[in-house]
């Protein structure tokens, strides 16, 4: 995004987080307005990030008399951290409320946001930028359900403290936009992604005003369509973003699923009838050819020769079959499907447990300052564009410079992707950013899954309250700059999958590990003892580091290591 006069001290540094674009085509409109948010497991939660927190409630209706971000200009915003509804412990200093997209005296549009400092002691001056996709879907679905201060899993009792609190590291900022989502007031006047970007540059530089955050550096992150906002390698081309590379995708997890041999048949067949075969072997390659790659033509059409190339319907269809629960954005969820606090982001989803959704309460709206009577919805069931047929009409990222120009000119960009996303997987965010030149070369020369990724594991031991996995969860490679991370056990919504590795992913874009395999605990980690080694006899400290090899390879080594060969 560009800047103003107002901004031109910030310092952008972008972070994507499974960044893809999402197809605004047929039938994946719905899909895309649809996240995940199935937290399944509570119990304990460990206290090695909790410091901070007090299970404790202030009498009397005063608001906080102190904190970091506490002024005159800021008193109206102030949360008290004692009074979230079913919050039952102190969340510390927050701010949440309006603010307008711009410094005009009769503007009416306005962005709800809620900002946490840092708990640090002594901060840096920066500031991380959380948006959540869609188009149309509200950042608080991360704040309560991925990184925020509480989490509120899907179909547990309450909400519990996150042990992976970003404001651990630094100080947060979530932001409903554009206009037209959650709390955010005003018309939809927008029709592209430059709209979108002059609004919220307009509103950023409210913010500076207001908090005294004049030149600090701005780290931007989120995941799905927030990618669209921050530029991400796809090319508005469902063909590359969804339907070629799926046919490998499916073969590889039908362990999972046992589709039947004709479904299996009529999947490869029009891989090979679409040409998508071809394709594979001359562009998803290491380096790829330095040329721009054709775009194909949509396979979200009426006309038959062309629709029959829409495997990303067909699988998903026969999915359903086989689990009625079937979850694109994470392929391995089943029934049933538990209730979720955020309810339906969808007016079609199903809704196992209709209660009111927690942002739709009038104390709930009351103490976070937001606009009182909202009939807040997860995700806008109207386009936030103005035009609600065509959607989003920016044109595709791959025929502009503007992710060049942001690695060539930060080179601190991160991409990841979780390998059990079927709305867009791994490989087809490889293969469109392998149309992407930057720092003199199209595309990575080799095959970004060079390194280990490590998560340092959790000093209590077993974490069932998070999915937060420890030890090697994936992969990653970095070449000129631009860095692209694999998560094994994580989907579309990777930091509400594997909250550890976005975790990690953070503190490696802040500057606070130098890369993804550092051993060793997390940097705001206080109690080391057990982060690097378990006494269960199987996670030793030796293991750090060592990528997994093929199971059946293992035992072999074993057995002529027993047999005394080599």
């Amino acid at each position: 995004m560009g800047a103003s006069n107002d901004s031109q001290s910030i310092r952008a540094k972008i972070s994507w987080l499974d960044l893809h674009i999402q197809p605004t085509l047929s039938i994946t409109l719905t899909l895309a307005a649809q996240p995940d948010n199935q937290f399944k497991c509570r119990s304990r939660v460990p206290s090695w990030h909790l410091k901070s927190y007090k299970h404790v409630r202030r009498d009397g209706n005063d608001l906080p008399t102190q904190g970091k971000f506490l002024i005159d200009k800021t008193k109206q915003f102030a949360v008290d951290g004692t009074k979230i509804p079913d919050v039952d412990f102190d969340v510390g200093e927050s701010y949440a409320g309006l603010l307008p997209i711009s410094n005009s005296s009769n503007e009416t549009r306005q962005l709800y946001f809620w900002f946490w400092p840092s708990i640090q002691p002594e901060p840096p001056k920066e500031i991380v930028i959380w948006l959540n996709g869609g188009p149309g879907c509200s950042s608080l679905i991360g704040l309560i359900g991925e990184n925020g201060p509480f989490t509120w899993m899907d179909g547990t009792y309450k909400p519990v403290p996150n042990a992976f609190d970003w404001r651990n590291l630094t100080n947060v900022l979530w932001v409903e936009q554009p206009v037209g989502v959650g709390y955010s007031q005003g018309n939809v006047s927008i029709k592209d992604e430059p709209g979108l970007a002059k609004q919220f540059i307009g509103f950023y530089e409210q913010f500076i005003k207001t908090f005294d955050v004049q030149g600090w550096d701005l780290y931007l992150n989120g995941e799905s369509y927030a990618g669209v906002t921050f530029n991400d390698p796809i090319l508005s081309d469902p063909a590359t973003a969804q339907s070629i590379t799926l046919k490998d995708f499916y073969l590889f997890h039908n362990n999972l699923y046992g589709y039947n041999t004709t479904t299996l048949v009529n999947l490869t067949t029009r891989h090979f009838d679409c040409g998508y075969d071809k394709y594979l072997e001359k562009y998803f390659t290491f380096p790829p050819p330095q040329e721009p790659f054709p775009i194909l033509p949509t396979p979200f059409s009426k006309n038959p020769q062309i629709e029959k190339c829409d495997t990303y319907s067909l699988m998903a269809y026969a999915s359903q079959f086989i689990n009625p629960c079937f979850n694109i954005y994470r392929i391995i969820d089943h029934c049933p499907v538990p209730w979720s606090v955020l309810g339906p982001t969808d007016e079609g989803q199903y809704n196992p447990a209709p209660k009111t959704v927690f942002f739709n309460r009038t104390d709930v709206q009351k103490a976070i300052n937001a606009p009182v009577g909202t009939a807040w919805i997860a995700c806008s069931s109207k386009s936030v564009f103005v035009n609600e047929t065509a959607g989003d009409e920016s044109p595709p990222v791959a025929q502009t410079s503007v992710l060049t120009r942001v690695i060539e000119a930060t080179n601190n960009v991160i991409i990841g992707s979780g390998n059990l996303d079927a709305q867009l997987s791994t490989n087809g965010t490889i293969l469109s950013l392998q149309n992407i030149t930057w720092n003199g070369h199209q595309g990575f020369k080799t095959y970004p899954s060079t390194h280990p990724f490590f998560v340092p594991y959790h000093p209590n031991g077993w974490n069932p309250g998070s999915r937060a996995g420890a030890g090697v969860v994936g992969s990653w490679g970095e070449e000129r700059g631009l860095i692209f991370y694999q998560v094994r056990f994580a989907g579309h919504l990777l930091p509400a999958d594997a909250p550890g590795a976005a975790y990690r992913v953070l503190e490696k874009l802040l500057g606070r590990i130098k890369s993804l395999d550092e051993p060793g605990p997390f940097t705001t980690q206080k109690d080391v003892k057990n982060s690097t080694m378990w006494t269960g006899g199987f996670l030793f400290k030796e293991d750090e580091g060592v990528p997994p090899i093929d199971g059946y390879e293992v035992e072999r080594m074993v057995r002529e290591g027993r047999n005394g060969t080599s």
